[in-house]
């Protein structure tokens, strides 16, 4: 369970059409809010990057949001390289 006001990891692992790993160029993580509306846009550098393809980010769950999408976007081989996933914080 995801709670509201806790930190948590995301991780992303770009990866090309046969599945082996790729190292992407301007990564940016975007956050998004239920409707689709920008919240906040990251710049990930190798500070965020664990080893070839694997970037994370730590962050906070803001209290404002029901539901929080999260996209992990790149260039590889001149051509974009996504993925997204979904957060819905609870305050139990």
């Amino acid at each position: 369970m995801i709670l509201v006001g806790d930190t948590i990891r995301l991780k992303c692992h770009f990866k090309s059409l046969n599945g082996q790993a790729v190292e992407p160029e301007n990564i940016v993580l975007t956050f998004y809010d239920e409707k689709v509306g920008q919240i906040e846009e990251i710049n990930l550098d190798t500070d965020n990057r664990e080893h070839v393809g694997v970037y994370f980010y730590d962050y906070v769950v803001p209290e404002n949001e029901k539901v929080i999408i999260f996209e992990f976007k790149g260039t590889h081989n001149d051509k974009p390289i996504i993925t997204r996933g979904k957060i819905e914080p609870k305050f139990v």
